[in-house]
């Protein structure tokens, strides 16, 4: 697979954020609901393409949804319950770092739910999901893939990086061994959730840069024209000369030490 270098890399992804900040003007003019999710392996890429779209979106219209575990009265409700609080609003983007599909991935391979909950999950959440579009939500479900030898370099990775050991979590070195139960868990999720009105995309993302590109190409390209006319706000000059601090109560702190 072809790895591409940073500067090439930048290069084809700013006119894409170019365009997803089009849609999102796009999505605000016209009151849109944008809902995405992201699933996948440990270590595939989720935060990084959910970076990719959000970068240069105002956060107050783009938000990030990464839920914690479950509370005790979170584990009491409705499974779907505590997800419906994060769903978008008129002129909102909502992008799920993992979504209401834990119950199908990890909950069922690790063992953290019961056969009869999982089961009722597949058939409910096709039911809950036609709810949301039928209701005008858009909604863009996401499965990015690696191959066990690629996943194993990136655990590495983070084991052996201290900025970025917070990412490998005993969980994660637990599934290391399961990698073909999360397979068979996944192969079963699409069967049950894969609808007309909710598909499933996957995308390849052993080179995590070209997988970023393919898939904010695929959400753009699937999204209608969403080009609205942007009025240039305009910077007149100012009428006296630029001010400069001064302070009073409060000095700021002396500078870094190079």
């Amino acid at each position: 697979m072809k790895k591409l270098k940073r500067k090439e890399y930048e290069k084809l992804l700013n006119p894409l954020q170019l365009e997803l900040a089009a849609m999102a003007r796009w999505v605000q003019h016209t009151g849109s609901r944008l809902l995405v999710l992201m699933e996948g392996r440990d270590t595939a890429g989720k935060g990084g393409a959910i970076n990719a779209i959000s970068e240069h979106l105002n956060p107050r219209q783009c938000r990030i949804v990464a839920l914690p575990r479950p509370s005790e009265r979170e584990s009491s409700q409705w499974y779907l319950q505590r997800y419906i609080a994060h769903l978008p609003a008129a002129g909102e983007i909502v992008l799920m770092d993992r979504s209401w599909y834990n119950r199908a991935g990890v909950e069922r391979v690790m063992g953290y739910c019961t056969e009869e909950q999982y089961r009722a999950f597949l058939k409910q959440a096709p039911v809950f999901e036609k709810a949301l579009v039928d209701d005008g939500i858009l909604l863009f479900k996401y499965w990015l893939a690696v191959d066990q030898a690629q996943q194993e370099e990136r655990f590495a990775e983070r084991a052996d990086e201290p900025l970025k050991s917070w990412k490998l979590s005993p969980i994660d070195l637990k599934a290391r061994e399961q990698y073909a139960e999360y397979t068979a868990a996944r192969e079963a999720m699409l069967k049950a959730t894969h609808t007309r009105h909710a598909p499933w995309t996957l995308v390849d993302f052993n080179e995590q840069r070209l997988g970023r590109l393919t898939l904010l190409r695929n959400l753009l390209d699937r999204l209608p024209d969403t080009a609205v006319p942007q009025e240039p706000l305009g910077l007149p000059p100012l009428k006296r000369r630029p001010l400069k601090e001064s302070y009073g109560v409060v000095k700021p702190l002396p500078p870094f030490e190079c």
